[in-house]
């Protein structure tokens, strides 16, 4: 059977696996508290320059948090952190003003990062909802990256990040500034101008689905671009050439397709997300990434495999929208 209709029968009746959590280091920029400190909503968004909060109420009072998202694990990326806070202020020995409690948390918050390329291709978005703490504060079990910022679930996901679930903290690091406080009289147009701070949020994510490679019964989907024939023990990959692998899980294309239907052969539907292939480690080449036509959530993805990978076997593994899939291993000559 050719390896194209066997993709094609794969993937039209493939189970997807569980995913397993995968962590996402989002880090934004020019971020700023918006807090409301007046009533007079003829003066909000309208002072062009920097402008400190006014005298605020003890407890209770709200405030909009707005950033640029710059870098997803250290890669370049764009798109808009926003949240809404609401003061809570507790603390077990209160001062006046402040809410008793057993615990000492700041706000409530909930909290939206939507991700695009840096070519302002939107990827998709996350949404948070939790409590703010004290900087040292942090859930059991968050990963060992986290160094604080109370304790947050992850609720949901659109686009790439459909469906996903889990846990957010975040992560001092040097250039780690905290969100400058403002009225809310300033005007959010001079954001970037009148400058904000910079925070490192880690969120451990469980997408509905991740990358996959797909299985035959002859070894993993991956095959040599030139004839489609399986790459194997009795004809394994070289070095620097092109090979294609056709995996599940890889998310949204352009143009969009309705639940459940089949991608087309004309136009290729293009994955959305950034896709990456790592070979035992090092990032490959990624020649092209499309839904394969005729089947139902498979997906090719075209790559070169780097001119010094040692021959013997290679651990090779696909990320789409920073999520990696479980690794496969081939034989290279």
């Amino acid at each position: 059977m050719r390896i194209g209709v066997f993709l094609v029968a794969v993937c039209q009746n493939l189970a997807l696996g569980q995913a397993t959590p995968s962590i996402l280091e989002i880090d934004v920029a020019n971020m700023v508290e918006y807090q409301q400190d007046s009533s007079d909503v003829s003066k909000m968004a309208t002072n062009p320059n920097v402008t400190p909060p006014l005298a605020r109420p003890n407890n209770f009072f709200v405030a909009t948090v707005l950033g640029d998202i710059v870098a997803v694990n250290g890669q370049p990326a764009k798109g808009t952190y926003a949240a809404r806070a609401r003061a809570i202020i507790t603390n077990p020995a209160p001062s006046p003003g402040q809410a008793i409690a057993d615990t000492t948390r700041a706000s409530i918050r909930e909290t939206t990062f939507e991700i695009l390329q840096t070519d302002s291709t939107q990827v998709g978005a996350i949404m948070v909802f939790g409590v703010n703490g004290d900087p040292g504060s942090f859930p059991p079990g968050a990963p060992s990256i986290v160094t604080g910022a109370g304790s947050h679930a992850v609720v949901g996901g659109v686009g790439a990040y459909l469906g996903a679930r889990g846990q957010m903290g975040q992560r001092r690091t040097q250039q780690t500034v905290n969100a400058r406080a403002a009225s809310m009289a300033e005007d959010p147009a001079n954001r970037r101008t009148n400058g904000g701070g910079r925070v490192r949020f880690v969120l451990e994510v469980l997408p509905m689905f991740q990358p996959q490679i797909v299985a035959t019964p002859n070894g993993p989907a991956v095959t040599h671009s030139s004839d489609f024939s399986l790459v194997s023990s009795s004809k394994p990959a070289a070095a620097g050439e092109i090979l294609s692998l056709f995996a599940t899980g890889l998310g949204p294309t352009r143009p969009s397709l309705d639940p459940g239907q089949p991608f087309p052969a004309s136009p290729l539907a293009v994955v959305n997300s950034p896709i990456e292939v790592m070979v035992n480690g090092e990032t490959a080449e990624v020649l092209g990434a499309v839904g394969y036509p005729g089947a139902v959530g498979g997906y090719q993805v075209n790559f070169r495999l780097p001119p010094d990978t040692p021959k013997g076997s290679a651990t090779i593994l696909v990320s789409a929208a920073w999520i990696a899939g479980p690794g496969v291993t081939i034989a290279v000559q």
